[in-house]
């Protein structure tokens, strides 16, 4: 087994250990293994060149994001912040700890850790794929849930668009519009494409 399937294998594991689960196709799956699993298909799909730190950066995004949930820090912006930083670098430490396990090099460890803490994103082309790539497993398998969940509110879901398509470039917003959306979820996307300019 190569060092790079040997990692996929440790951080599957890990990600199974979510007692979370999600659901999709009539299928239950444990919630971080299943969207570790799409977040790779699209950033193969979105960079089917993608080197092997993107690769592994794109297995192990989210890994062992149950062990800090956001309702054990305070309400409010600030506390938020916070929790996601500290988020960040869970995700970071567990795949140095996997990666160091299976063999990988300090220099390969330590880049990606870069692009799992989205430094220097806009100018970095791996970070920004790995953003397409995260906003479009959002739009793909959890959007239209949330869009019926505020159906009372559009303002909020197309400004919760809007800030996801800001985040993703003209080639993440190709692919944005190409999923097979309900009318009315393409409308909201549409009109949060069109704020954008």
């Amino acid at each position: 087994m190569s060092k790079l399937d040997a990692a996929y294998k440790l951080f599957d594991e890990y990600n199974r250990k979510d007692p979370r689960v999600f659901e999709w196709a009539g299928e239950t799956y444990p919630q971080e293994y299943f969207f570790a699993i799409k977040l790779y298909e699209w950033v193969l799909k979105l960079s089917p060149d993608a080197g092997e730190e993107l690769l592994l950066a794109s297995r192990s995004q989210h890994i062992g994001r149950w062990e800090m949930p956001r309702d054990n820090y305070p309400e409010g912006r600030d506390s938020y912040l916070k929790w996601r930083k500290e988020l960040a670098l869970h995700h970071a430490s567990i795949a140095t700890r996997l990666m160091q396990q299976v063999g990988y090099a300090d220099v390969q460890v330590k880049r990606v850790s870069e692009i799992l803490l989205k430094k220097r994103i806009k100018t970095d082309a791996d970070v920004q794929t790995m953003e397409n790539a995260l906003c479009l497993v959002f739009l793909e398998f959890q959007y239209e849930e949330f869009r019926k969940k505020h159906e009372d509110d559009l303002p909020k879901v197309v400004n919760i668009l809007w800030k996801s398509l800001l985040k993703m470039d003209a080639h993440g917003h190709q692919f944005a519009l190409s999923l097979p959306y309900s009318e009315a979820g393409l409308n909201s996307v549409v009109a949060a494409m069109q704020k954008l300019n």
